[in-house]
């Protein structure tokens, strides 16, 4: 099954045509159309327009430049620190507290509400230049032809109609489509993922349903001339090119979507507000009963519902949230966005360009076959590390003639150079020839030496007719020799013979089966498979002491097949153990890639990605409706030869059926992908700038393993969150819950705004932000994510979170009420006020996990939390004997024997939540 059918065969859905009619009669159409047709479209001709048309068409028309997108003003960035509900729940808590007298209370709540926005705003404040950044792709010069002569101007002034010149190095100013090519080459990974330079010429593809990287009689903006030479009709400029189809969707996906985090919370705020509200409605409604005074009454209410608030809670999400920032640092993950760190660790989908990301993104050479035997060539990309090995074992001086046999070839016709920046290895010219280059010098070959004592006579070009090249050279003995690449079956037909360790035999055809059947066996294996052959010459005119020139068919024939070359963009070394990590998470990779299908089907089962032979295309992509692609997404693992605007699509799909997806990549054409997923991830090494601005976070070291790293900091981070958020509600719960009993029962009020404001804020305030610090769970990458629609604060929370409010309160009221009995209120309050800051600092400790007890949880891995809590209780015992801190409380003084009593009580409700932990244990067990 060929992979143009897979999603035919999969299901069975009427087709729905998707298209994009504006840009279809631009660029799009143009690889259909003749270059007459083009020509004739544009009212041009070979010559190139005249100079007053082409600034007729320029005012009319517009500069060829991308358009900048809209930038979000600093002002913009820092109101959105205020768009959550539990912020304005707060600044309302802080003006009551104002309104009824209590200074400090109202400036500590609003003071956090600024630190909390002065954060954000910082970790936020970047200048939104995703649009901008393309213009760093645009060719700043190119060359035209104007009234038949050559000439070279701004980019910007180029207009539909004009004729492009050509030549390597160049970059594409326009996209265009191809008069003349000549052995052209050109790189479009950045706005493919192809990641070999690809063949261009200038004949009419009659198929309709092309994708963009198979246009081979179109070039494009923002890529640039590998090799060869060429000539070209500008079709598109500016915006309407296909990169400026990236661009526009970049500010289409650029729509900022909340995460999941902050619907959470938001979500929270709303219960919370109702709750406070329900709380007022209950104390009034109970104090009207009792016929308390109506003012006294709403006093008392509104101060009850303020203490509901958790006012620690913002800064603690704040201050998690810039930890995980930190730590994901110093693992190489830096993150632009500070709600990416959580969004990322309740991933649930991450989508992955191949190309540069799961792969090195640099062609490798792979196997040699030369002589009847197949070598392995070790190392990656472009660098000198590696060797060639037979049978697992390095070669030994038997192996080396025929070696440097097949070396002197793919070195000698090449026109590639190798050049180290950085301490980086790379390509000047075809990736593929770079390769060669590398896998040459292992082979024992020396270019240098050849450059030197095999002087170039005369080229063949590349030509996609004959697909070889031949170099001809005199060697040291003055023979001209042609050495010759291509590809290997119209090299086979032309040789007559083959290179063997026992020297030059005819070739018969059980030779040629051979060599055929190991080019089969290498090609499945998603290898590029190239053969190299050679041939000495004859006569030719020698004036001068260089050849007059041979003719094509003077030198390709009777050949000396020597031996073929597998290369392939290998997958990263550590990528295979993050995906099985992934997978172990409950994450699901998906491979999202512009390279062939077959090539992507190969890397995704190499990955464990997928077990499939074939990819869903980018053709077939188009084909579906967004409806029937969101159906299909869940069980498509590789998509290939697909475009930019394809894999956003496949991004809102995937969100349409509720998933969490990060998506990850380098080249332009993941830009607005990245910028449309919940997490947009990009590589910094290899990525381009306006991937990197598009991104939420960038992998420093283009690591896809430091992705799993980061999604485990950002689970880690959720459940900081959480268990803070746990420990803060439970403590106002257990307030609220002796407030309201006692009110109720009409006694005297036992704990004091003071009281109220010393707990929120310092004893259960400083334990809370120390929580946010504690480290990611040994077992947090155990566990699936969590869904999209899961509550913060689901059952089991809220149950955790009554009882520890119940114990806590039951504590204080059996000590107020003991203590009422047997002393004053002052006392009697200063006890309840006593064992509550006791229970809540004790229970600090019994929240840092949700299973493990107390004892299993080691109180040295936080030691910020443990000093905090040693200090703060040593402060609560000093405002008994401090008559400073007990005025400013308003304590009375007690014994110490009394203070420690009420410290024992204090440890019953960590006591019996423990306990219930290991009654739980036993019973899952």
């Amino acid at each position: 099954m060929g992979p143009g059918s897979y999603l035919a065969e999969q299901r069975h859905f009427k087709v729905a045509e998707h298209s994009n009619a504006e840009h279809s009669n631009t660029a799009q159409a143009w690889h259909n159309q003749s270059a007459e047709e083009a020509l004739a479209h544009f009212g041009s001709s070979a010559a190139g327009l005249s100079v007053r048309e082409a600034a007729q068409r320029l005012s009319a028309d517009g500069p060829n430049e991308l358009k900048e997108g809209t930038r979000i003003s600093p002002i913009q960035i820092l109101l959105g620190q205020f768009k959550s509900i539990i912020v304005w729940i707060l600044i309302a808590a802080g003006v009551i507290s104002g309104v009824l007298g209590d200074l400090l209370d109202a400036v500590a709540i609003l003071a956090i509400v600024f630190l909390n926005a002065v954060i954000g705003f910082y970790q936020e404040f970047s200048a939104e230049k995703s649009i901008g950044a393309l213009k760093s792709l645009t060719a700043p010069e190119a060359k035209v032809r104007r009234d038949g002569h050559v000439i070279s101007i701004p980019a910007s002034n180029i207009v539909a109609g004009d004729i492009l010149e050509l030549e390597a190095g160049d970059l594409v100013a326009a996209d265009a489509r191809l008069l003349e090519a000549a052995a052209l080459k050109c790189t479009e990974s950045a706005l493919t993922g192809e990641s070999e330079a690809v063949e261009k010429q200038p004949a009419t593809l009659t198929t309709g349903d092309i994708p963009l990287g198979d246009r081979s009689n179109m070039v494009f903006m923002g890529t640039s001339a590998a090799a060869g030479t060429g000539q070209a009709v500008v079709v598109a400029t500016a915006m309407k090119t296909e990169l400026g189809r990236v661009a526009g969707l970049m500010e289409e996906a650029g729509s900022d979507r909340d995460t999941p985090l902050q619907r959470k919370l938001d979500s929270f705020g709303r219960i919370l507000a109702r709750s406070a509200l329900g709380i007022v409605a209950l104390m009034v409604g109970i104090g009207w009963l009792r016929g308390t005074k109506l003012l006294d009454l709403f006093m008392t209410s509104i101060s009850l519902a303020v203490a509901a608030v958790p006012e620690g809670l913002t800064a603690v999400v704040t201050v998690a949230l810039s930890l995980g920032i930190r730590r994901m640092a110093r693992r190489r993950a830096l993150v632009r966005k500070l709600a990416a760190v959580e969004t990322l660790g309740s991933t649930s989908v991450i989508c992955t360009d191949k190309t540069g990301t799961l792969t090195v993104g640099e062609m490798t050479v792979r196997s040699l076959y030369v002589g009847g035997q197949i070598y392995e060539v070790t190392g990656e990309g472009y660098g000198p590390e590696g060797e060639v090995r037979f049978e697992d074992k390095t070669v030994d001086s038997t192996h080396l003639e025929p070696l440097l046999e097949l070396a002197t070839v793919i070195l000698g016709c090449n026109h590639a150079h190798l050049v180290q920046e950085d301490g980086t290895w790379r390509t000047v010219g075809d990736p593929t020839e770079g390769a060669l280059l590398a896998a040459g010098a292992k082979a024992g070959g020396d270019r240098n030496r050849i450059e030197t004592e095999w002087p170039k006579q005369q080229e063949l070009p590349f030509d996609s007719d004959r697909k070889r090249s031949a170099v001809i050279r005199r060697t040291p003995g003055g023979k001209l020799r042609a050495l010759i690449n291509g590809a290997p079956g119209g090299l086979l037909q032309l040789c007559t013979h083959v290179y063997t360790s026992t020297g030059i035999l005819p070739m018969t055809d059980k030779d040629r089966d051979l060599i055929l059947a190991q080019t089969s066996a290498m090609a499945e294996q998603a290898l590029r498979v190239l053969g190299s052959a050679y041939r000495d010459l004859e006569g030719g005119d020698l004036e001068g002491g260089r050849p007059a020139g041979f003719t094509i068919d003077e030198v390709e024939r009777d050949l000396v097949f020597v031996g073929l070359t597998a290369m392939y963009d290998p997958p990263r070394p550590e990528a295979k153990g993050a995906v099985a990590k992934c997978q172990a998470a409950g994450i699901r990779v998906v491979m999202i890639t512009g390279d062939h299908p077959a090539t992507a089907a190969t890397i995704a089962r190499q990955l464990g990605i997928s077990s499939s032979a074939v990819a869903a295309t980018g053709v077939e992509v188009e084909k579906l409706s967004d409806e029937q692609l969101r159906q299909l997404a869940p069980g498509i693992s590789v998509y290939a030869r697909v475009t930019a605007e394809h894999k956003l699509r496949i991004i809102r799909a995937l969100q349409a059926n509720d998933a969490v997806v990060a998506m990850t990549g380098d080249g332009v054409n993941d830009a607005p992908a990245i910028k449309g997923a919940d997490v947009g991830i990009a590589m910094g090494k290899s990525g381009t700038e306006v991937t990197k601005q598009a991104a939420d976070m960038i992998i420093t070291d283009d690591n896809f393993a430091t992705i799993v790293e980061a999604v485990e900091e950002g689970r880690g981070v959720y459940t900081n969150i959480r268990k803070t958020l746990q420990y803060l509600l439970a403590g106002n719960t257990g307030e609220l819950l002796l407030m309201t009993v006692c009110v109720a029962s009409g006694l005297p009020t036992p704990l004091l705004p003071i009281h109220l404001l010393w707990i929120n804020l310092v004893t259960d305030g400083l334990p809370a932000l120390c929580l946010a610090t504690d480290p990611a769970d040994p077992d947090v990458m155990k566990h699936r994510p969590r869904h999209r629609s899961q509550s913060i604060t689901d059952r089991a929370f809220l149950r955790t979170m009554f009882l520890t409010g119940f114990l806590t309160a039951g504590v204080a009221f059996a000590v107020y009420l003991l203590a009422l009995r047997t002393g004053t209120i002052e006392v009697a309050r200063t006890s309840a006020f006593t064992v509550l800051v006791f229970a809540e600092l004790l229970r600090s400790f019994g929240v840092r996990s949700e299973t493990r007890p107390v004892w299993r949880v080691s109180v040295f891995a936080n030691m910020n939390l443990l000093i905090v809590v040693t200090l703060s209780i040593g402060i609560q015992l000093w405002i008994q004997h401090c008559a400073t801190l007990g005025r400013f409380l308003k304590t009375s003084s007690m014994p110490l024997s009394d203070s420690l009593l009420l410290l024992a009580a204090g440890a019953v409700p960590l006591v019996v939540l423990e306990i219930g932990k290991v009654v739980r244990g036993f019973r899952t067990q």
